[in-house]
Formats: structure tokens, sequence, C-alpha cells
């Protein structure tokens, strides 16, 4: 299967757990966006300092060299929170589809705040994450669904919705 999946929203909404457990289930690499930042952008996010567009053009165009890399398909984590960084995103690889994982700012403030020291981004920086946020309603390719649904079932929505070869 040729189909590659970005898992998108704020920090929180579990892109990491349902990607894995997608690119898992599909059998297709897993690319965590994460693993792509710079250091001097983990350094900020980590002090509680919100990224620019700027600190993340890079950071984008490294995912874009993945999406390119992958021509068989894959899974990637990306907050992709803009609509101008998703049609980036879309541009590397036409036909791309997005899973919004939905959330409240509570909620993702929780999980974030429950991770402590393990990863580098700090609580702080939920709201401007929620600030930044442009929801993708309405853009083609693009799946939304509830962050705190168990994820055995956002995984086999997830994979039933990737083998339709029309977008939804």
């Amino acid at each position: 299967m040729n189909v590659s999946v970005v898992i998108m929203g704020v920090a929180g909404c579990g892109k990491s757990s349902l990607g894995r457990a997608v690119a898992q289930a599909m059998q297709l690499p897993l690319v965590e966006g994460d693993d792509f930042h710079s250091p001097e952008s983990r350094q900020k996010m980590s002090q509680g300092v919100a990224l620019t567009d700027d600190d993340r053009a890079g950071w984008l165009d490294r995912l874009c060299d993945q999406l390119r890399q992958h021509p068989g398909g894959m899974v990637l984590t990306c907050s992709a929170l803009k609509n101008a960084y998703r049609e980036r995103l879309r541009a590397a690889l036409p036909g791309l589809r997005f899973v919004f994982l939905e959330i409240n700012r509570e909620q993702a403030q929780a999980r974030v705040g429950s991770r402590g020291e393990a990863h580098f981004f700090s609580s702080n920086l939920v709201d401007s994450q929620f600030a930044t946020l442009q929801a993708p309603t309405g853009e083609p390719g693009v799946l939304t669904l509830a962050a705190t649904a168990p994820l055995d079932q956002l995984q086999a929505e997830v994979a039933a919705w990737m083998t339709h070869k029309e977008l939804a």
C-alpha cells in the first residue's frame, strides 16, 4: 500500500501512540516528527519558548524529505498546526492524508504535564499550540477523531480509512 498519513494535533493529543499503532497494523514505517527538530528548537521548547514559523521551516523541509523518501507509504507524526504547514507537506507528497486528533486544552495540559522529564516539550507551551492551531476542518483527505477515544478504536478507524482509495 502506498498511502502515507500524518497523525497531527497539538502536544498531548496522542500522535506518537497512535502513529506507532497505525504503523504496526499497516506494516508501514513510522517517522516521528519530533526526531527532526533542530537542537536549537528542542532547546527553545524545553525552556518553554514557542517556535516561530522560521524555527519550523527547516523542520518541515526535513519532514518533506522523509515523505519523498518513502514512496511506498509511511506514518508521520507531526503537529502540522497551520494550514500552510500541511500544504507544504502535501506538496511534497500529493495525496497525503491527515488524521487530526482533537483534544481540549485541559486534557492536553494534563497529558503533557504527566510526561515529566521524559519529553523535551515544556507543558507551558500547550496554550501556544492551541493559539497556533488552524483546525483542518474542510480540507481534503482529513479524518478527525476524538483523541480521548481508546487507542485500539482509533487505530482501527485510521486503518479502515486508509484502505479506501478515495479521500474521506
